[in-house]
């Protein structure tokens, strides 16, 4: 048996030394180690020595297990040393090589244009607004004039969050108006962009969410005449010198009186497009003079102030400015129609 484990120890050495990979290494350890390796094995003959001869051997075969268990771990070692060494040397990096240029993003359509727009209107002097976007009824309907019963107010127009009909998605921008009136001293010139939510059908112009632009001035000796050069300027900023607006009369329980302004289709030259519908304009704002109702729930004397407000949605504005045929497309995604901007 002695010279059994000095040949299984001198084999093993040598295999161990010249085990080319892990695998290889692994095989080698299960081989002479494993429980039924060829050291094991020969232990299991222990019981057949004379009692004289078994510590002796004992001690012998211990001392082989040792120097193998030595000899793996040192051939471990060195074969993780190795691969870390070649995979160093795979991954080497020529640092006087130029480097590939970033790739860089650019702005969202949308981006730009509520950009364009408070750029126009914060140097007219309005200050740019920002707020909650679940909002109560009582500010984007009550506050506003418009009346329990009012068809905005329904279930089918409005997404709401409670039964009692209180807590909603808001509608619109607009209650960001009523809480400019309620804590900023006059004369007031704001604008508030944000998203907004009504349940329209999605359509080349219509989105269940879209984003809106409101803005509203109150001071003194405010006239509709103010209204309609802001906004016809505003226009021309965004859209050049020359571009056709229409004003239509209309009804909102926040302004009277109150208006509806188009800009002819970008798509048709005012000659009727599926774009807009056949019509050659397209709606592009609401507006009027703030309702003198709405001043005095605001605690405002209406025969000493007065006002105008308007809503404009940002992506008729984006789609009229960089002349995009479906409102669809700037919600894909997609990068091909993206990179066009």
């Amino acid at each position: 048996m002695k010279e059994q484990l000095s040949d299984i120890r001198a084999q093993a050495l040598a295999a161990l030394e010249a085990a080319p990979d892990s695998a290889q290494l692994e095989q080698l350890r299960v081989r002479y180690l494993g429980k039924k390796g060829e050291l094991t094995n020969l232990l299991k003959q222990m019981g057949q020595l004379p009692p004289d001869q078994r510590p002796a051997m004992g001690q012998l075969a211990n001392e082989v297990r040792a120097a193998l268990e030595a000899a793996l771990e040192r051939r471990a070692q060195a074969l993780e040393q190795q691969a870390l060494e070649q995979r160093l040397a795979a991954e080497a990096v020529d640092v006087t090589i130029p480097g590939k240029p970033p790739r860089l993003g650019h702005r969202h359509p949308m981006s730009i244009a509520l950009g364009e727009i408070e750029q126009v209107f914060v140097g007219m002097g309005f200050t740019v607004l920002d707020g909650p976007e679940i909002e109560l009824a009582q500010l984007n309907f009550d506050r506003l004039n418009a009346e329990e019963g009012h068809p905005s107010r329904d279930w089918s127009d409005t997404f709401y969050f409670d039964t009692d009909s209180r807590v909603m998605l808001r509608s619109q921008t607009s209650p960001m108006q009523v809480r400019a009136m309620d804590s900023m001293p006059l004369p007031i010139r704001i604008i508030a962009p944000g998203r907004v939510y009504r349940k329209d059908e999605v359509d080349a112009t219509h989105s269940p969410m879209f984003h809106q632009v409101e803005g509203m001035v109150i001071d003194k000796g405010v006239t509709m005449a103010d209204l309609k050069g802001t906004l016809n300027t505003v226009v021309e900023q965004l859209y050049g010198a020359g571009t056709r607006t229409r004003f239509r009369p209309h009804h909102f329980p926040f302004t009277e009186p109150s208006c509806e302004m188009d800009v002819q289709c970008h798509k048709c030259a005012g000659a009727g497009c599926p774009t807009c519908k056949g019509e050659g304009w397209i709606e592009l704002l609401g507006a009027g003079m703030v309702h003198p109702r709405v001043l005095e729930m605001a605690g405002i004397d209406p025969q000493v102030y007065s006002g105008w407000a308007f809503g404009i949605g940002l992506e008729r504005t984006a789609m009229r400015r960089f002349k995009i045929a479906d409102l669809r497309l700037i919600f894909e995604n997609d990068v091909r129609f993206l990179e066009q901007f």
